[in-house]
């Protein structure tokens, strides 16, 4: 039967969205490379507004291992110090009293196998995620043949269908996975 049950069409769009959402928390795992959108999250107060740093500044990366932001407002300067120094990216900003650089250390080999355990953790939960996707269009699979709105000999083909979605999905997941820690190891 070639014909997809409207579930399992459900089942794979969200499973799409889920590989997306695994793919942007990938990519606020620092690997040792200077990445602009790392400071996507950090906040500073701009006129009693938290804005991220990227909306008050030009942030542009002239190395591999540096970024560098220049803010519109030399006002924030400080500001925009102090809020790095309390992020999670475990890095000293130096300015020079109109530019801030921030210069990425070689991570260790501690660092790198703390970050592929973060990439691990996540792909577990996207992984979970997958599962109960599955869980939600075998449930409606389930009414549907309660109902008799599908055969036994239908449900057990969409079943097998179902499976082979979830299968594939989980994959492209390890290999989003095996690429992040491959990225994170290289030296």
């Amino acid at each position: 039967m070639s014909i997809k049950h409207e579930a399992i069409q459900e089942a794979e769009a969200r499973m799409k969205k889920a590989i997306g959402a695994l793919e942007n928390e990938f990519v606020t795992i620092r690997a040792g490379r200077a990445n602009p959108q790392l400071l996507n999250r950090i906040k500073v107060s701009y006129y009693g507004v938290m804005t991220p740093i990227p909306q008050v500044a030009n942030i542009s990366s002239p190395e591999p291992r540096m970024l560098t932001i220049s803010l519109w407002d030399a006002g924030l300067l400080k500001s925009v110090e102090k809020a790095i120094m309390a992020s999670d990216l475990g890095i000293n900003p130096m300015n020079d009293g109109k530019v801030i650089r921030l210069v990425f250390p070689e991570p260790t080999a501690e660092r790198r196998a703390e970050l592929v355990k973060q990439a691990k953790k996540k792909m577990e939960d996207a992984k979970i995620a997958v599962r109960n996707i599955r869980r939600d269009a075998l449930e409606i699979l389930r009414k549907d043949k309660k109902e008799s709105a599908i055969t036994e000999d239908d449900m057990k083909v969409f079943e097998k269908d179902l499976q082979n979605t979830t299968d594939t999905y989980n994959k492209k997941i390890e290999e989003a996975f095996t690429e992040k820690e491959k990225e994170i190891l290289e030296f």
